[in-house]
């Protein structure tokens, strides 16, 4: 597959099995991913791969935010909604956090550095897609509080750009709904 075909075929696959990705193919992706341009070379990006019990970090996060939400809830209620909360990090057997990890670099602006991880996160989804991966690129409210960050051990000026979950595909990739490059560009000559 060229990467022009990759591109226009690549699809957010929401729904994926549950049988394991073997390592090996995982290395390779986070290869892909670190090939993105960064500005200055800062090369911001980490990875967080979460499989197996690997998930249930990535489980308690999304509980302790949740829980956080609504400090009037207890007993029965609190753990119906904290289950289904922890159930989001099954979803699929791979689960990898981008990371921004801002460099030093006094030249470094952090938009660009968060652009980067998020190139390198697109390197990723192609690379999974050309490796017979369905991906979605996940993020939302949980993903930026403060209790997500600690429970997976951030640096204080760390932060999440994506949780990428991966597998099989269990679905048919949805049809392209795009507006033609045409009316996305304006020529100056």
């Amino acid at each position: 597959m060229n990467v022009e075909e990759a591109i226009k075929t690549r699809r957010t696959i929401g729904r994926v099995k549950k049988d394991p990705v073997d390592r090996a193919i995982i290395e390779r992706l986070i290869e892909a991913a670190v090939f993105a341009p960064s500005h200055h070379n800062t090369q911001p990006w980490s990875f967080i791969v979460m499989t197996g019990e690997g998930r249930a970090r990535l489980a308690e996060g999304y509980a302790r935010v949740s829980a956080a939400a609504v400090p009037e809830l207890s007993g029965q209620p609190l753990e119906e909604r904290l289950a289904k909360e922890r159930s989001k990090a099954y979803r699929a057997p791979v689960i990898i956090a981008a990371v921004c990890v801002p460099s030093d670099n006094p030249r470094a602006v952090l938009e660009e550095e968060l652009a980067a991880v998020q190139a390198a996160v697109q390197n990723l989804l192609l690379a999974a897609h050309a490796n017979g991966l369905g991906a979605i690129w996940r993020s939302g409210d949980p993903m930026y509080h403060p209790l997500m960050r600690e429970t997976l051990g951030l640096a204080e000026d760390a932060q999440l750009v994506g949780f990428i979950y991966l597998g099989y595909p269990d679905m048919t990739a949805p049809e392209p709904q795009r507006i033609p490059a045409t009316a996305k560009t304006v020529w100056l000559e």
